[in-house]
């Protein structure tokens, strides 16, 4: 039980009442991935996208000191075209809630939501992770931290190819988290298939998957998983293509002086118009992907505990 401001969507609050499925969405990815009305168009087809694989889809955001847990069509109109909406992560959720604002969630602040509601599984595009320069800026996201200490499945494209991998991989496999390539046994790029690097498991089921979550439960496992599953093949932008794009984007940050939060929304923007939008549409595939993935995990996990 909890005495967090939550706010259920009726729909969502009658499916996990039942133990129905349902897959949690973050909120960022609408209000600071891309402008109004594509941004929203994006919103429906993935909410979309998990209903019709069997699941009910909550999108979460921050809105008039509320946690909302599963977005109306109003409020996902109001959210698309809010155009100062905050960052949310754990560190600052809270205040955001006191101060009466309207904050979009990125991944850590989505997993907290999710696990206040009940849910299990949670459909992104990206991680964050070890930006490039870590060691000597210290810039690592709380995503990281939120998998090693709040249990929900996050499926994901991997972690964006802006940020420095192999560092990602390490801390995540420092904090104990379990790093599941999905279908293969390389770490995907978000917008690349590939890596170059091997994924610590591998899981070519989401059967399996929803077992794993389960079975971390009963041994009293903290945290959750991370599912790196591969941007559909007609939709990649390989590494060789895109990694020039991605250094000149991050030359162009250190130029400017960019940093903090602002840092990921520069790049993504910058890579955009470098790509000429092909970007965007893999983004939009990658997500969409994850989202249906997502759908059969929590499928599974909803299977499994109706026979318990």
């Amino acid at each position: 039980m909890t005495n967090a401001p939550l706010s259920l969507l009726p729909e969502v609050s009658r499916a996990l009442a039942a133990g129905l499925p349902v897959v949690a969405l973050e909120s960022t990815i609408i209000t600071h991935g891309m402008p109004y009305p594509q941004n929203v168009e994006m919103a429906q087809t993935v909410e979309q996208d998990i209903r019709d694989a069997g699941a009910i889809p909550a999108t979460i955001a921050v809105m008039r000191g509320k946690i909302c847990v599963g977005l109306s069509p109003d409020q996902l109109q109001s959210l698309a075209q809010t155009p100062n909406a905050r960052k949310l992560s754990r560190a600052d959720m809270a205040a955001c809630l006191v101060t009466l604002d309207t904050g979009a969630t990125t991944v850590a602040a989505t997993m907290i939501a999710a696990h206040l509601a009940g849910i299990d599984v949670f459909a992104t595009g990206g991680i964050g992770g070890v930006h490039r320069g870590a060691e000597t800026s210290f810039d690592i996201s709380a995503d990281l931290h939120e998998l090693a200490q709040t249990a929900v499945t996050v499926v994901a494209a991997g972690a964006k190819a802006i940020l420095d991998i192999p560092k990602t991989l390490e801390v995540l496999e420092t904090l104990g988290v379990p790093v599941i390539a999905y279908g293969q046994s390389e770490f995907p790029a978000f917008w690349a298939r590939s890596s170059g690097l091997t994924a610590p498991l591998r899981f070519d089921t989401s059967f399996e998957i929803a077992a794993a979550h389960l079975m971390r439960a009963r041994l009293g496992l903290k945290g959750g998983q991370l599912v790196a599953n591969p941007i559909p093949s007609a939709a990649e932008i390989p590494l060789p293509q895109i990694m020039p794009m991605i250094e000149q984007a991050l030359a162009e940050a250190e130029a400017q002086g960019i940093s903090a939060k602002s840092v990921t929304p520069f790049l993504l923007g910058r890579i955009f118009a470098l790509t000429e939008g092909r970007s965007l549409a893999a983004n939009i595939a990658l997500v969409r992907n994850n989202a249906r993935l997502g759908a059969e995990i929590a499928a599974e996990i909803a299977k499994a505990r109706s026979k318990t």
